[in-house]
């Protein structure tokens, strides 16, 4: 945090009578207020930008050589633990694509460990050379139809506002307990406006109408659309709009329509979940901007977006401009419409030259220790047999790059009352064992579009209760993958012939690599590779969305250990269609 000193030191600077620390000259600055390009000198002091004008003295002049001056990127939402790496590494892979800020919901550390993965998560950032700001969790669990690691009430949330990255409560998945006026969420809702921060939504699948509960609760931002008239009808209602494109939720072709020159103050881009792979060959926020401008968005209004508009929506006010008093992270672009990236300064410093990160201040010199929660449950082989009185059931309808399932109907193979999988229809088995507390609940379904033809996949990342998912041919093969992921402490594996073909351990809550992201990125290919020799599918990436199959927030069927989850009734449903 700034001091005394350094604000006077900032104030002389900006009137000519003191002497900043870096000079940038010769460079093209977005103005994100005005929205046009100036030809003046940046002066920064401290981290913070002095002021904009013609400057001389100064302890190091960098010549930007022509090149657009932008604002760090800011990535509106987005869950660290998706990419399996502490916050110290998302940092390291962020930075190269100019994103210097995020805003995180940690509810998936928080599913396994409550307090403590939060805590966990804090800490972990304090050193990384980027800005990650938390909203607190408000669905742990994220409904009463499935057991997770921890709950937490607005008594046990309330004490996280002290900490000064914390601005407000994250996404609000269970609209019901907000549509019933459930005293708990409200509380939340109250604790998160006393304390000045914002108050996230989660309305997938919300109707305009259904929106009216979410505002009159005081809930101003979505990013969940999937259609532009999704996008629209938020809009509308008052919110803020995040266009999200992560791995599996690629929306932002979709929603983008909605967008105009009137109404483009109000959206903003997020990733929401993004793999380690996906960021290193796609890139993060600047591949939102890319996408945005390549399909009719204009530049400055895609880094608007991408900046000021995103600090807004956070009340954020020192960031997502280039401008006197705000902080100095600044992305060296050398041209608008392609967004190629040259440095990255992170509050004053560079951070990344010609694309590579290099060495500073921020570096860290030590790693957060975190004592996970052992993975606890009593499945057995015996529990995957699943009786069913007919033939005909709901099948669990996978949507390659989509959060959402397909509600489906079909005819199965009984042998002995017991539903076989059929790997020439696509009917392959699924289940989820709870992992936290040894209930001994296992939920078991029928899931179609993974293309197997043998084996199986397991992980224990499986939103957002975090229990062990699990799909596959037969059940050794399924029981074998669950017992391997088990030993390691989480993680993901495939396997076939009762033999390991891949697998990633996950030992930080069985979430997240104790390791370099490269390790991480290296092992994901291995497990791309291992599932392309077990399935026909491709595509999409299977075990993020197997993982999103556990979800009962979002539609329209999911497995969790309690059963089969309908989204429209909210509520667990038999298998056999019997209506």
């Amino acid at each position: 945090m700034e001091n005394v000193r350094e604000l006077k030191e900032r104030i002389a600077v900006s009137d000519y009578r003191g002497k900043a620390d870096i000079i940038i000259t010769n460079g093209r600055i977005v103005n994100v207020f005005s929205g046009e390009v100036m030809h003046q000198d940046i002066a920064i002091k401290n981290g913070y930008i002095a002021g904009i004008g013609e400057f001389e003295e100064a302890e190091e002049i960098i010549d930007a050589k022509g090149q657009y001056l932008v604002p760090g990127f800011i990535d509106a939402h987005v869950h660290v633990e998706s990419a399996m790496v502490p916050p110290h590494e998302f940092a390291r892979v962020l930075l190269p694509n100019g994103v210097t800020t995020v805003v995180t919901d940690p509810h998936e550390i928080a599913n396994v460990a409550g307090t403590s993965g939060i805590e966990f998560m804090l800490e972990d950032a304090e050193e990384a050379p980027l800005d990650m700001f938390v909203m607190l969790p408000s669905s742990v669990p994220a409904t009463p139809m499935e057991n997770n690691g921890a709950t937490l009430d607005a008594k046990a949330l309330k004490p996280l506002y002290r900490h000064d990255k914390v601005i407000g409560l994250a996404e609000v998945m269970d609209f019901p307990s907000v549509a019933s006026g459930s005293e708990d969420i409200l509380q939340k809702i109250i604790d998160a406006k006393r304390e000045g921060g914002r108050i996230d939504g989660h309305g997938a699948g919300l109707s305009s109408l259904d929106l009216n509960n979410y505002l009159a609760a005081g809930i101003r931002t979505d990013h969940e659309s999937t259609t532009a008239e999704e996008a629209l009808d938020r809009l509308r209602a008052g919110m803020f709009v995040m266009l999200r494109e992560g791995t599996v939720g690629r929306d932002l072709l979709q929603t983008l329509p909605a967008v105009t020159e009137r109404n483009s103050h109000r959206f903003t881009f997020c990733t929401d979940d993004k793999l380690i792979p996906d960021l290193i060959e796609e890139g993060s926020i600047n591949y939102n901007i890319q996408l945005a401008i390549a399909n009719g968005i204009e530049p400055i209004t895609a880094i608007q977006m991408a900046t000021i508009n995103a600090a807004t929506c956070h009340n954020l006010p020192y960031l997502g401009a280039i401008a006197a008093g705000y902080q100095a992270d600044i992305v060296f672009l050398r041209d608008l419409e392609t967004v190629k990236i040259s440095r990255v300064m992170k509050r004053g410093e560079v951070v990344v030259e010609d694309g590579e990160r290099i060495e500073t201040r921020f570096n860290r010199t030590r790693r957060m220790r975190f004592e996970s929660p052992a993975i606890c449950h009593t499945f057995t082989e015996k529990d995957l047999a699943l009786p069913l009185k007919s033939t005909h059931i709901h099948l669990i309808g996978m949507q390659p790059n989509s959060l959402f399932t397909e509600r489906l109907q079909g005819e199965v193979t009984l042998k002995d009352g017991l539903f076989q999988p059929d790997p020439a229809k696509d009917l392959a088995k699924m289940v989820v064992v709870e992992r936290h507390k040894a209930t001994g609940n296992v939920g078991v379904a029928v899931v179609t579009g993974f293309g197997l033809k043998k084996g199986a996949i397991a992980t224990t990342v499986a939103h957002d209760s975090h229990n062990i998912v699990a799909v596959g041919t037969n059940d050794a093969d399924i029981a074998f993958a669950i017992a391997h992921i088990t030993e390691i402490g989480g993680g993901i594996a495939v396997v076939s012939d009762g033999k390991i073909l891949k697998d990633l351990p996950l030992p930080i809550g069985g979430l997240l690599s104790d390791q370099p992201y490269e390790a991480v990125e290296s092992a994901l290919a291995g497990l791309d590779e291992a599932f392309a020799s077990i399935s026909e599918a491709e595509g999409f990436d299977p075990f993020l969305t197997l993982s999103f199959l556990t979800l009962p927030v979002i539609p329209e069927l999911k497995l969790t250990d309690q059963g089969l989850f309908d989204f429209r009734k909210f509520a667990v449903i038999p298998l056999e269609v019997t209506e």
